[in-house]
């Protein structure tokens, strides 16, 4: 993985279009074992040579891609924690927005990554962070986080399986106004 400090912009642009590749290639065909060097760097229109300049190998594309939408993720919760009334909203619906827009690939990595539980460990963090923030005494009857986190992570699952015809804002509001978020 690459940790240079300034990334010259060729290879950034050259890694967007590898991945903007699998992303193409797992949409055609969701079977990762079917991605090949080859399929992908003619998807990108780049050659073999420019591949291995960045990867390793197919696998090594996959980690690389899938970390990057984890660390992504990961600090779109991380915005959701900070966020303070109006913004909470607005923080939620740029979450599900991302979810949206990478629909595809995460439904393909729910099987090689257990996406799933890692959503729920973000939601967690989410959840048991406003809990600790709240200015009130939450009554000893309150949802288990654990609870509440699986039907939180169920609502988005369930959204970017199935019910992908209801926008992102209005899937927020409506997890606004199930749980106002805490």
């Amino acid at each position: 993985m690459s940790t240079s400090k300034k990334e010259d912009p060729r290879t950034i642009r050259s890694r967007e279009m590898f991945k903007n590749a699998v992303f193409s290639l797992l949409c055609e065909d969701p079977t990762i074992s079917n991605l090949t060097v080859q399929k992908v760097a003619a998807k990108a229109e780049l050659n073999r040579t420019t591949f291995y300049l960045h990867y390793q190998d197919i696998q090594d594309l996959l980690t690389q891609i899938t970390n990057e939408i984890s660390n992504e993720l990961s600090n779109k919760i991380v915005d959701l924690i900070h966020a303070k009334d109006l913004s909470e909203k607005q923080k939620l619906t740029q979450f599900l927005d991302y979810l949206y827009i990478h629909r595809n690939y995460l439904l393909i990595i729910f099987k090689m990554n257990q996406f799933e539980e890692q959503l729920f460990l973000f939601l967690k963090q989410l959840v048991e962070t406003r809990r600790k923030n709240t200015k009130k005494d939450l009554p000893a009857d309150y949802v288990a986080v654990d609870i509440k986190t699986a039907s939180l992570v169920g609502i988005i699952m369930w959204w970017i399986t199935k019910g992908l015809h209801f926008s992102s804002d209005y899937i927020a509001n409506q997890i606004y106004l199930m749980y106002k978020v805490q």
